[in-house]
């Protein structure tokens, strides 16, 4: 008789995820990633702060951004992945290529941020005009729209939601009112923007109703990881989404 205990454990494939004090959909990002893949996540230090372009600014503190890398690498995950959005753009495009300095002299085998991500998809997909819908307040949206226009994608449409806080909070049916409101015309892809946006099971229903790719910061921030790593997601686990992880 063989001995039960003599059942190998599955490999998995490690990803390292820092993410902002206030996250709260870590079940969303594992919703995004095939069972091989592990999630390793660590939060950056609470900041008393409104979410306005100084907290995203804060977020993106090398110091923090090093140490928190240094925490999540304990487990020996094969990339880590800055997830946040506003924290990535908020420098533009030289503050995000910092952010991936930072993780790698901290020590990751290889490092991915949201907003490069976002930027990653879009060039995969070929996008060049975008609409965009945000949680944040207008200085912040603007931001982002700045961040994108240095990578060449103008924006078809834009909508922030004006909010200050408890981003994670929201419910779909606040983001598909949002996605109602925004100007989708001549647009290449939508992108909901800020990973404490919950979407997942949204991005399906609205690229089939709006006939566009629906890009967000979560499947965005996962996809960027898992190619980094070396993961061939199997064809269907992104719902409506282009394939664009493992793609030939």
């Amino acid at each position: 008789m063989s001995n039960p205990f003599e059942i190998a454990l599955p490999v998995q494939t490690g990803i390292g995820v820092v993410a902002p004090f206030d996250f709260a959909l870590d079940r969303e990002l594992w919703r995004w990633v095939p069972e091989q893949v592990c999630l390793h996540t660590t939060r950056l230090p609470y900041l008393p702060e409104p979410v306005t372009v100084r907290l995203a600014q804060a977020l993106g503190d090398p110091h923090g951004v090093r140490r928190a890398t240094r925490d999540v690498l304990v487990p020996e995950p094969l990339v880590v992945a800055y997830a946040c959005t506003s924290g990535s753009f908020v420098g533009g495009a030289a503050g995000e290529r910092a952010l991936v300095r930072d993780m790698l002299e901290a020590g990751a085998p290889a490092a991915v941020t949201t907003s490069g991500a976002l930027i990653r998809a879009c060039e995969r997909l070929g996008v060049r005009r975008l609409a965009v819908i945000t949680p944040y307040v207008d200085d912040v949206t603007g931001r982002l729209l700045s961040f994108l226009a240095e990578y060449g994608i103008t924006t078809s449409g834009s909508l922030g939601l004006g909010k200050l806080g408890d981003i994670w909070k929201m419910s779909y049916r606040e983001v598909l009112a949002a996605v109602s409101g925004v100007n989708t015309t001549g647009a290449d892809a939508l992108f909901v923007s800020c990973t404490n946006v919950p979407t997942y099971d949204l991005v399906a229903p609205l690229a089939g109703r709006l006939g566009l790719p629906v890009l967000t910061a979560n499947q965005v921030t996962m996809w960027a990881a898992m190619e980094e790593a070396g993961v061939l997601v199997p064809e269907g686990s992104f719902p409506a989404a282009p394939k664009i992880v493992g793609a030939a």
